[in-house]
């Protein structure tokens, strides 16, 4: 799934109005990814002669919607008329949106015992978006404690936030540990290629005490934010798997050009510029793992986990063929 488009909800409900009817009155043509590659480049769009505010589809729309994005519209409607939650295209919701809705359905019951204050669980579940994200955004606010069948947040959070966050795989073949939540919020990929995923970033790498011996005679990756706490918390969890006797890997990203600067907006892992190889054991890397850490100090970069397709990284990785 494609989430670098900037759709929202309502441009999936108007492409899938071109789809079935073959025109819109939407206006969505102010999108740039709409603009600039369905209209522009591949003119698969068009305003309707003389009537400007109808587009009308080409003739290579159908397939290119059924490749590109039948499916997942599909999935979205599905998933917001059973949970009762608005599908009408006065909703905002982006992509990433709608699939943090859908993890949180179907990790209620977890998230529930472990609910935390709405900005930390803003800044975890709703990731790169900023602690106040929930509280800008009431439509989907509401939608979430509809969702976790609560009428407000917490004003504390507990003393202890261990989340089981896991997608099953009936015959795993590999285990990959994610610092973060976004690969577990497209479930369906994981599955497919029999990858089980745990998250295990933050504060709650406590739950790799618990993975059973039949998981860690599998293979064992790790999937993280190339940054100062990403790295710390692989180390973490190696030294974890080191006492269970079990090794695990780091996955090295599939292109490591995807930098960012370290001071971004809602990014707060800085790099310890005044220690050598910021206070890491060099021993502990291979020498690909070590050279990229060491640009990415000097450079006052950071690479992001959302920026990696699970597929693509895993197949880079000679973990899939």
């Amino acid at each position: 799934m494609k989430t670098n488009q900037n759709l929202i909800w309502r441009h999936y409900k108007a492409l899938n109005e071109l789809y079935t009817k073959g025109r819109t009155l939407a206006k969505i043509s102010t999108n740039p990814y709409i603009n600039a590659i369905l209209i522009r480049q591949k003119k698969l769009i068009k305003p309707k002669v003389g009537n400007i505010k109808i587009l009308e589809a080409q003739p290579a729309f159908k397939a290119f919607y059924e490749k590109e994005f039948k499916a997942t519209y599909e999935r979205f409607e599905k998933f917001l008329n059973e949970q009762g939650l608005n599908d009408d295209a006065r909703q905002k919701y982006s992509v990433q949106d709608l699939l943090t809705l859908m993890f949180i359905e179907e990790n209620k019951s977890t998230l529930k015992a472990g609910l935390t204050t709405i900005r930390k669980f803003s800044n975890i579940v709703f990731k790169g978006n900023g602690s106040k994200y929930l509280e800008q955004h009431p439509g989907l606010q509401l939608a979430v404690c509809k969702l976790l069948g609560i009428t407000e947040f917490p004003d504390k959070d507990p003393k202890s936030l261990q989340w089981r966050l896991v997608v099953d795989s009936a015959s795993p073949r590999a285990v990959v540990l994610c610092e973060n939540l976004a690969f577990l919020k497209s479930p369906w990929s994981a599955r497919e290629n029999q990858i089980e995923l745990w998250y295990v970033g933050g504060n709650n790498t406590a739950i790799i005490d618990f993975i059973g011996e039949d998981k860690l005679n599998l293979p064992v990756y790790y999937s993280c934010d190339w940054d100062y706490h990403g790295i710390r918390i692989y180390l973490m969890i190696k030294e974890k798997l080191k006492v269970k006797g079990c090794e695990i890997t780091l996955l090295f990203p599939e292109n490591t050009d995807l930098r960012l600067p370290v001071d971004m907006p809602h990014h707060k892992s800085k790099w310890l510029q005044d220690k050598p190889f910021s206070n890491f054991k060099p021993e502990f890397f291979k020498v690909e793992e070590k050279e990229l850490i060491e640009e990415l100090i000097r450079s006052n970069q950071w690479i992001e986990e959302e920026s990696f397709d699970l597929i693509e990284l895993l197949t880079h990785n000679n973990v899939l063929p």
